[in-house]
């Protein structure tokens, strides 16, 4: 069936397939959004991989839709979207397409891989040509647009060209080399020996000791499983981050719900003397981020790279800060079961 896309806006002109999003009057909802109208059979860590699970049905209900849009564009979406629109060749690339998605979405990586380097050089490039010809991630705000709206360009613009990256990536060489040599060269840090990772898998959290900021896809890099990132790096410089994994319903595996981490910043305030403070985002942001503040960040600053905003040095020592870390989780989660598909009322209960 031959599919094309319609801006976020057209959503209710005709039947439509929906991708990466919520909205009223979709033929069919493929989307990992907590609460999203995704058939349970088509239920997948990405959205991408709800659309390539229905590629391989020939008469799931509402997939005969000859329209396909999403209220946002981001690796995932695009991934979704695009796989829709060319689905022979998507499913001859899923496995590829998967790692995409999900490397794009959850910053999670396997190495040893076959088909990782191919996987980031696609990311990368779709993060270069994106920020060379339109705005960076959740940057549509800052330029009074609605990002359903401002979206719609980058699609027109990405669907027709990915093909070929997709099957000659060295085509686009010059686009995803910087960002990709810059990833892989984090990658060798976090694999070397200034680097320890400690897993705590019975709260969801990796405590990363590396010497300085690094790109999300090699911090997160091996992280997968795991739902909590607490960075430590040198000068008593730390961050802790809920991943995107407990924002969306994830169908590979049970997760603990989120804990509103006011308390956490009050037990830190209690302990700094630096003379900074301490704040985290809402449970409800997509990437909650507890952290010193000093100038206040913007989201998109807060979804770029840990090593392109300040970090600022505590006077909480390193043994101290991970203890109290690890005591909330702990006490936080204390008689909670991880389960798949919690809701935000739950949630936030």
């Amino acid at each position: 069936m031959k599919r094309s896309f319609i801006p976020f806006q057209q959503l209710r002109q005709q039947p439509t397939i929906l991708v990466d999003s919520v909205g009223i009057g979709a033929a069919l909802t493929l989307a990992h959004w907590r609460g999203a109208a995704t058939p349970p059979n088509l239920r997948d860590d990405t959205s991408a991989g709800s659309v390539l699970r229905v590629l391989h049905y020939s008469n799931m209900p509402g997939s005969e839709a000859a329209v396909v849009t999403a209220n946002h564009f981001d690796i995932d979406s695009f991934v979704g979207v695009w796989s829709l629109l060319n689905p022979e060749l998507a499913l001859r690339h899923e496995e590829l397409l998967r790692m995409v998605a999900g490397l794009g979405d959850f910053r999670e990586i396997e190495w040893m891989h076959p088909l990782a380097n191919h996987a980031l050089q696609l990311v990368c490039w779709l993060n270069a040509e994106e920020k060379a010809h339109f705005y960076e991630p959740f940057g549509a705000s800052a330029r009074r647009q609605r990002e359903d709206e401002a979206s719609a360009e980058k699609f027109e613009w990405f669907l027709p060209r990915f093909a070929a990256i997709l099957q000659q990536p060295e085509t686009g060489r010059a686009a995803w080399q910087p960002e990709y040599e810059r990833v892989k060269s984090a990658a060798a840090v976090m694999q070397g020996p200034l680097t320890k990772l400690q897993r705590y898998p019975e709260i969801g959290l990796m405590v990363v000791n590396t010497p300085a900021p690094l790109p999300y896809y090699a911090l997160f890099g091996p992280t997968a499983g795991l739902d909590i990132v607490l960075s430590m790096y040198d000068d008593n410089r730390y961050e802790l981050e809920y991943k995107y994994t407990t924002w969306i319903d994830l169908e590979s595996r049970p997760t603990l719900p989120r804990l509103a981490l006011a308390p956490l910043v009050v037990c830190l305030n209690s302990l700094e003397t630096s003379g900074q403070t301490w704040a985290a985002d809402g449970i409800t942001d997509t990437g909650p981020l507890l952290r010193l503040v000093g100038q206040k960040l913007s989201k998109a600053q807060r979804y770029a790279d840990p090593d392109g905003r300040p970090i600022y040095s505590s006077s909480i020592a390193p043994k101290t800060i991970k203890q109290e870390v690890i005591a909330f989780f702990q006490a936080g989660y204390t008689d909670i079961e991880p389960k798949k598909y919690w809701t935000w009322a739950e949630v936030k209960a």
